[in-house]
């Protein structure tokens, strides 16, 4: 396939019968996305994925950083990362449409050590997380026959995972894939914030002492803020609080705890500290958006 008969086969695998929706999983590692209209400035957070835009246009901020991915823009995604993303440009008969590859790290780093230790290239170890470039002919082709083994069964068994494999590679020897190759060496800056981040998500309710963090992942304290900054445009305590925010928005709109319940299921130990953050980075205090869920529940 090339880039629109690809946009075409996401859009009517997405508008077929009556499981027409914004959003699929044709397949493991797969999202295919589509609206039918702008949307807001909204936080949230990335894991390490490749999002190609086949239609319409998108805005992420990741700090001062700001992408403007249109048709024929991959982004790829290195660390887990808090951005703020958009769709600017959607409409009804011609819908915002993107593929979102998860990225299997277990599978690059075998697929590096094949192949980007031959190459010999030498990455900088402190450059964002995110990255975009014009996709290639020979990527697309790879998602296109991908996503094609979701209507022949037996060649899915026989072909996902040689193809999944072909499309890591692509990915890591793209002009996008700096910071993954960068990643996968073990010794490298963007391998240890990749084990802090990890750290720093799983433990994300607990207070951070930062020293201990750096030591635990092989770094001093300042060269962990150094690199975690150059990487996450943001701190390892201002991560964690971001992580704090966006589960919190999430409990408060589901309706199902009251706002202090929220505050101290994800860490906070003031439920007053906890408002004061949540409507400095939303806008509006928790209240609202529970009783706004109230309203249209």
């Amino acid at each position: 396939m090339d880039l629109e008969q690809l946009a075409a086969w996401t859009l009517r695998w997405l508008n077929r019968g009556e499981q027409a929706s914004g959003a699929g999983r044709p397949l493991p590692g797969v999202l295919l996305l589509q609206s039918a209209q702008p949307t807001p400035m909204a936080a949230t957070a990335y894991q390490p994925v490749a999002c190609l835009i086949l239609q319409g246009a998108k805005e992420v901020l990741l700090g001062d950083a700001v992408f403007h991915l249109g048709r024929g823009d991959v982004l790829v995604v290195s660390h887990d990362v808090p951005v703020n993303a958009r769709i600017t440009t959607a409409r009804p008969g011609e819908p915002y449409l993107a593929v979102i590859l998860s990225l299997d790290v277990s599978l690059l780093r075998s697929l590096y050590d094949e192949a980007g230790r031959a190459a010999g290239v030498v990455e900088r170890s402190s450059t964002p997380a995110l990255a975009s470039t014009a996709v290639g002919p020979r990527l697309v082709d790879a998602i296109g026959r991908y996503l094609a083994l979701v209507e022949d069964e037996v060649a899915a068994k026989v072909l996902a995972s040689a193809i999944r494999r072909e499309i890591h590679f692509r990915l890591l020897m793209s002009p996008s894939g700096g910071m993954l190759r960068s990643l996968l060496r073990h010794d490298s800056h963007a391998s240890m914030v990749a084990t802090a981040i990890s750290r720093i998500r799983q433990g994300y309710r607990e207070t951070i002492a930062v020293p201990a963090l750096a030591r635990d992942v092989g770094m001093s304290p300042s060269s962990l803020h150094k690199h975690f900054r150059a990487i996450t445009s943001t701190t390892p305590l201002q991560f964690q609080k971001e992580l704090r925010l966006l589960e919190a928005r999430r409990l408060l709109i589901a309706g199902q705890h009251a706002v202090s319940d929220v505050a101290y299921e994800v860490g906070y130990e003031s439920p007053n500290q906890f408002s004061r953050e949540y409507s400095r980075k939303y806008g509006v205090p928790p209240s609202s958006d529970l009783r706004a869920h109230v309203a249209t529940g």
